[in-house]
């Protein structure tokens, strides 16, 4: 192995040793760490260096020695440059030990946790086709393929519509057909892209704030149900209906066709008006004998089928006998709250989002559950001790926050609640072994399990049952 001298060294014949966070893998050079892209444990590559800092560096391979044995063909025509699945070239069953180490290593290490019981990671059912939400981007500097760069032909055609390369505001892979999303959601994209560009309406311009179309949303459920909301960066009424029209007679099975105007410089939607244009304006998904409304900015686990079996785990660890008054804790628009609300006396479900807040109180209606009462508000603000008094000591807290995890004003807060158990569900294992290691001086971890809600990533879910350790 050697290794050039310069600001960016090329580092040869680097071993890759195991798999790191954010979807990359992990080498060390000179008992120093190496991130690299793009390669798996076993593989042996020359390594350019990217990023150089004190403790580690990142890179890129750019010549393979020896392939891993680990290594499978990646099934996506868009793998290694959309981004997504970036797990692709690995075995799931691989995959799964990943993420299951992944789980005990930030535990033990972030948040200093003896481990009980943790039991086998939990598979997804469905690998390909099992996401019920994408979000495609308009771009009218689409990303070239390596065939395209290496014809050297000028391409006067650079509009697309797919999703952002990494780190890059301004480009887009021209997506033409993604393994996430059942249909008819790569028919619907592909239809709308061949309208406009047959039309010649403009695609969106990230560096310049123009253009008319920017975004698309395809939502679907396991009833069969669609939504699309399309985001204009024009308000041009007769182009949009045109085109509205166009896709709704050619896909008369979707439920629901929305659209908002965005002038905004960023593509949120959040403080969007999102409008009707035609069919319903918001579709239904069903889990157990439960259904739940979603509309165009509703949240909802988007691995639907997998999303009832991490709620079942959830359930099991709070192990309700129907006497518990019971607190979910960024709740959404009340699924968890909704699913375990039948076997407790009384749920509280406290969210951020007002509209999330709106949609579950509907879906409690909708299912006729009567013990469930939902608040919006800042956690940290709401989960206060007055609040506490008035809707009752919760026995059980169920928690499920964003990436980031919880503030610490609500995890003194849930010191002071001091309930019997927590139930904590995490999108991200390493925020939630800090938020445990700041519950530790009086709650013990009991039991956790890991599930994979996000097949060919390295994004794992985590359920782990705290117990309360000390008198309350």
């Amino acid at each position: 192995m050697g290794r050039n001298s310069n600001n960016h060294p090329l580092l040869r014949q680097v071993r890759i040793e195991s798999v790191a966070a954010e979807g990359k893998a992990l080498a060390r050079v000179d008992d120093m760490v190496v991130f690299v892209s793009g390669v798996v444990p076993g593989d042996v590559v020359d390594i350019q260096v990217q990023k150089k800092s004190k403790n580690f560096r990142e890179g890129i391979p750019v010549f393979f020695h020896e392939h891993s044995p680990l290594k499978v063909p990646a099934f996506c025509e868009h793998f290694g440059v959309c981004g997504g699945c970036k797990w692709q070239n690995l075995p799931y069953a691989s995959q799964l030990e990943f993420k299951q180490q992944q789980v005990v290593d930030q535990l033990t290490r972030i948040g200093k946790v003896e481990l009980g019981l943790i039991e086998p990671i939990l598979p997804s059912p469905e690998t390909t086709y099992y996401r019920n939400k994408l979000e495609f981007s308009f771009s009218n500097r689409r990303w070239l393929t390596r065939d395209e760069v290496d014809s050297h032909r000028p391409y006067e055609d650079m509009d697309g519509l797919g999703f952002h390369v990494p780190k890059m505001f301004d480009r887009i892979v021209d997506v033409r057909h993604c393994h996430l999303q059942p249909e008819p959601s790569n028919s619907i994209r592909n239809a709308c892209r061949a309208y406009a560009k047959e039309h010649q309406l403009s695609f969106y311009d990230a560096r310049e704030h123009s253009g008319f179309l920017r975004n698309m949303i395809v939502r679907t459920t396991t009833t069969g149900q669609a939504m699309v909301v399309l985001s204009f960066g024009q308000d041009r009424p007769e182009a949009r209906a045109a085109l509205l029209d166009h896709l709704a007679a050619q896909f008369p099975q979707v439920t629901s066709w929305m659209y908002v105007v965005n002038t905004k410089r960023n593509d949120s939607m959040g403080d969007q008006q999102v409008l009707p244009y035609a069919g319903a304006d918001h579709i239904v998904e069903q889990m157990d004998d439960l259904r739940f409304k979603i509309g165009p900015k509703s949240f909802y686990q988007t691995n639907p089928r997998q999303a009832h079996e991490l709620y079942k785990i959830a359930r099991e660890f709070a192990d309700l006998k129907g006497r518990e008054v019971v607190y979910d804790l960024y709740t959404g628009t009340g699924t968890i709250a909704n699913f375990v609300a039948r076997s407790a006396a009384k749920v509280v479900g406290i969210e951020y989002v007002e509209e999330a807040i709106l949609d579950a109180r509907h879906n409690a209606e909708l299912n006729g559950i009567t013990n469930a009462s939902f608040f919006a508000g800042d956690m940290k603000d709401v989960l206060s001790a007055e609040f506490i008094a008035r809707e009752g000591r919760p026995d059980v807290v169920i928690t499920d926050p964003p990436r980031a995890g919880m503030h610490p004003d609500v995890l003194k807060a849930l010191l002071a609640a001091a309930p019997e158990r927590v139930v904590y569900v995490s999108c991200n294992p390493a925020t939630q072994a800090r938020d445990i290691l700041g519950l530790s001086e009086r709650y013990r971890v009991e039991r956790t399990r890991p599930v994979d809600m996000f097949p060919h990533t390295h994004h794992v879910e985590n359920v782990a049952l705290l117990r309360r350790i000390d008198p309350a």
